[in-house]
């Protein structure tokens, strides 16, 4: 049997080209993200060890209780604990260190990396005895030697178009500062290769901005020779403060470097897993179409093979064998090809920003078993179906004639079975339908009822086919004759016709459904983000830790232009066993940028110990206007009883409670801080002119953004953006399957029907007629599975959709029309291509040779 597997694949290898190439797509989809992420991983271990390679201890502070800025100098690491280490036997060389985070602007004023702090390195340029910093190499111009002067890394350089002399504008956690570019590094450090900046400052300004003067915020020893690491790390310690100070091995700073660059990048591997789940997932339907148009075809075969004594175990069995050697040469070569995808994948996910470190490619064995396991078991496990059939197969029923019309009891199983799934599919996501709680059970319950939905549509669409296809025979019939014959041999088998239908059907579902439910999300975020705020401009910070400047606060008020500037202080409070957020105010001003609608009493007597709460908050804790209610807000230690003065409609922008921002901003992390400024203009105006004017009055601070009500909707909608780019990208493989599916279906189709196209061409129908028939059968194929698939997703994401509308208010069900119009057209237009190369060959048939085809 195995021979007669072999011969198998041998005989028919053109008609197995679609599924090797479909198996292959999945694989190398599979393979090159795990050999992506193994190499990725390698690549930052790699440079993590080349920048701690003369790095034998680390000594770094203890962790300890938040202190105030001025008490920050307490650090042990000061310059009279380097002279000791330095004396220490086996120490070769010490090089103290002033490290923090700034955020620079590039040349045409716009952050870079900003928000991501570990991205945004800074350090103090520390010459050794030669005069440079190994660290840091020099490549252009010199080391920074005054507070006026800085140096930042090649990669920073190229992407802010810095250029030695100019003037750069950054900032750490307080005010904007400007320095001269005075040299260019390079460094191994991962996260400065992995997408971050580096900023070097000379050692006494770095010791101000991170530490205090004459201290450090980590000390590098470098061993003598015949020093082992462990050994100097126990000598360090022994003359460190036991409570404030501790000692690390270089080897396992680099480990603990590389697996947090690796952490934040980890991501990216998820992605081609993803598209690899979708074209396994839709590419299993043209494994058992294909082989099931196989075993239809050698029905005379496998009958040859049953009347000479093979058993149906035996027949299942060489079916199986054919899957296996199909699933290795297509796990082979989708190998291959998944390392020209891991190759490419650093160059094409390093668009948005984050640089991935490039290095050779990691070939583990946990990917080539993967590839080989996920393409033969799927390859095996889809023909498993075809294989009963095929052992299921008479002698004599089957070399009475190649092909039977299926049994009727066991389309009416297939009837029923189809409708129960159908049912239960459906019934399961209405029933979810009124639930407004997007929690994890709901959420897998609603993917649950999808699958159950798609696999019902699944085993049903042999018997949609016949009707659904007739009711479409009013457009198919203005093709004349051929397009009649194309709608009939649509008809001919409606297993086929549906198999084939199936690969589009389960992608455009997939993706229809997740189009509504990311536009639907994306339009309640617009107006979301819009709803509340009455502001023309909101200037906020970047990052969490960062404030605006009070005075700056005051260059913004009096700004031409600018009718109100309201300060805002956000901070946490603690209610019920709960942490909310709450924004503290000014009573004055806040309702001249605040569209603030109160379901009870009002915001005009918000003052000290009075707040207001959103409507979700009040009902949670069941109070209303003139209620009291216990809270502690921010860093107080006392729980202090408020009155609520009102209660609003839930707002994104005033949060979940509203106080009077004296009070809340006495009980913040910081105490006065302002962390958005709510800006109305005079008539409305958002030009590019009030923008520069706002900008200039926070200093250009990189840590500081300023926004209009548009940018703040589109920034909300950001994610929902990078949902869609998926979906398109689904979309896309969805459409190459289903493409090789009908392209298969079709190629069979014309070598079952070569006498009938040869009896075609003898009655009178020219070239063109057949190719225009064979066209619109693709056409009519691709219509019908996306018609289905509309359908189910669209079901889908109006049942799932309740769940958002959960998490969001103002979420609606909204259609993306032009998604959906794009999906249509897609999808017709890959079964017109698809029906290029059959309609070719049949085309190119002759009359007299086709008829004489057996």
């Amino acid at each position: 049997m195995l021979r007669t597997a072999l011969r198998g694949v041998l005989a028919h290898k053109a008609r197995q080209i679609m599924t090797v190439l479909a198996v292959c797509l999945s694989v190398a989809f599979v393979s090159g993200a795990l050999v992506f992420a193994d190499s990725t991983t390698a690549a930052h271990r790699a440079a993590a060890s080349k920048s701690f390679a003369d790095v034998a201890v680390t000594v770094t502070p203890k962790a300890s209780p938040p202190r105030a800025a001025a008490d920050r100098g307490a650090s042990a690491l000061d310059d009279a604990l380097v002279r000791k280490l330095a004396g220490l036997p086996g120490v070769a060389a010490v090089r103290p260190a002033a490290d923090g985070s700034a955020t620079l602007n590039a040349a045409d004023g716009t952050p870079l990396r900003a928000g991501k702090a570990w991205a945004n390195l800074a350090a103090a340029y520390v010459p050794g005895a030669d005069g440079k910093d190994s660290r840091h190499p020099l490549t252009e111009g010199h080391a920074p030697r005054h507070g006026g002067e800085l140096a930042v890394d090649r990669g920073t350089a190229a992407a802010g178009h810095l250029r030695l002399g100019d003037t750069v504008t950054l900032a750490t956690d307080g005010p904007v500062m400007t320095k001269r570019l005075v040299g260019i590094v390079t460094t191994q450090d991962t996260r400065v290769t992995a997408g971050g900046t580096l900023a070097l400052f000379d050692k006494a300004t770095a010791q101000r901005l991170f530490a205090s003067p004459g201290h450090y915020t980590g000390i590098d020893l470098s061993a003598a020779p015949g020093t082992a690491a462990p050994d100097l790390a126990r000598r360090v310690t022994g003359v460190l403060p036991a409570d404030r100070a501790e000692a690390t091995t270089g080897a396992a700073q680099a480990a603990q470097q590389a697996v947090l660059v690796d952490t934040l990048t980890r991501g990216y591997a998820k992605l081609p897993l993803v598209f690899a789940g979708v074209s396994l997932f839709v590419g299993s339907f043209l494994v058992v179409n294909t082989f099931t148009m196989l075993v239809t075809r050698r029905t005379r075969e496998i009958a040859l093979l049953r009347a000479i004594g093979a058993s149906r175990r035996q027949v299942a069995r060489s079916v199986l064998l054919e899957a296996l050697l199909v699933g290795l040469v297509a796990s082979t070569a989708g190998f291959v090809l998944g390392l020209g995808v891991a190759s490419l994948l650093p160059d094409v996910l390093s668009t948005g920003g984050d640089r991935l470190p490039h290095g050779p490619l990691v070939i583990g064995p946990a990917s080539v078993v993967a590839a080989l396991g996920v393409g033969v078991g799927v390859t095996v496990l889809a023909a498993w179906l075809p294989s009963r059939r095929a052992a299921r197969v008479a002698p004599v029923e089957a070399l009475r004639t190649a092909e039977q019309p299926p049994c009727a009891s066991r389309s009416k199983a297939r009837g029923a079975v189809g409708l129960g799934l159908l049912a239960l599919g459906a019934g399961w996501l209405v029933s979810l339908s009124g639930a407004k709680d997007a929690s994890e059970d709901n959420v897998r319950s609603a993917l649950t009822g999808c699958a159950l939905l798609v696999v019902g549509l699944t085993v049903l669409a042999p018997l949609l086919a016949a009707p659904v296809i007739r009711l479409a025979g009013r457009l198919t019939d203005r093709f004349g004759v051929p397009g009649r014959l194309a709608r009939e041999n649509a008809l001919r088998d409606p297993r086929r016709t549906a198999a084939t239908a199936a690969t589009l059907m389960v992608s455009t579902a997939l993706v229809a459904g997740l189009a509504v439910i990311g536009h639907s999300t994306g339009q309640a975020l617009d107006r979301q983000a819009a709803a509340g705020l009455g502001a023309d401009y909101v200037i906020g910070s970047r990052t969490a830790t960062t404030a605006v400047d009070p005075a700056a606060v005051r260059r913004v008020a009096a700004s031409p232009g600018v009718r109100t500037a309201s300060p805002v202080t956000d901070s946490t409070v603690f209610v019920g066993g709960g942490v909310r957020e709450i924004s503290g105010v000014d009573p004055h001003t806040v309702h001249d940028v605040l569209k603030l609608t109160y379901v009870s009493g009002s915001g005009k007597d918000l003052g000290p110990g009075r707040v207001a709460l959103s409507r979700t908050l009040a009902r949670e804790r069941g109070v209303s206007a003139g209620s009291r209610i216990d809270l502690r807000m921010g860093q107080s230690r006392r729980t202090e009883r408020y009155t609520v003065v009102g209660v609003y409609q839930d707002n994104p922008v005033a949060r979940d409670a509203l106080g009077v921002r004296t009070e809340v901003a006495r009980h913040g992390l910081v105490p006065g801080s302002v962390q958005r400024v709510l800006v109305r203009t005079d008539g409305g105006a958002v030009s590019k002119t009030v923008e520069e004017r706002l900008r200039t009055a926070v200093g250009n601070s990189p840590l500081l953004t300023v926004h209009n009500r548009k940018e703040l909707v589109r920034e909300a909608a950001g994610p929902m953006a990078d949902l869609l780019n998926v979906v398109y990208g689904m979309l896309a493989i969805g459409v190459v399957i289903g493409t090789l599916g009908i392209v298969n279906t079709l190629a069979m189709s014309v070598t079952e029907r070569t006498r009938e196209i040869g009896a075609l061409r003898a009655l009178g129908m020219d070239r063109a007629g057949i190719r225009r028939m064979i066209r619109v059968e693709a056409v009519t194929v691709a219509a019908f599975g996306t018609a289905l698939g509309l359908a189910a997703g669209l079901f889908g994401a109006w049942a799932v959709g309740s769940l958002a509308n959960g998490a969001l208010e103002q979420y609606s069900l909204r259609l993306p029309w032009g998604t959906l119009v794009l999906i249509c057209v897609l999808s017709l237009a890959a079964g017109a291509l698809a029906a290029a190369v059959p309609a070719r060959r049949a085309a190119a048939l002759g009359p007299l040779e086709a008829v004489a085809e057996a």
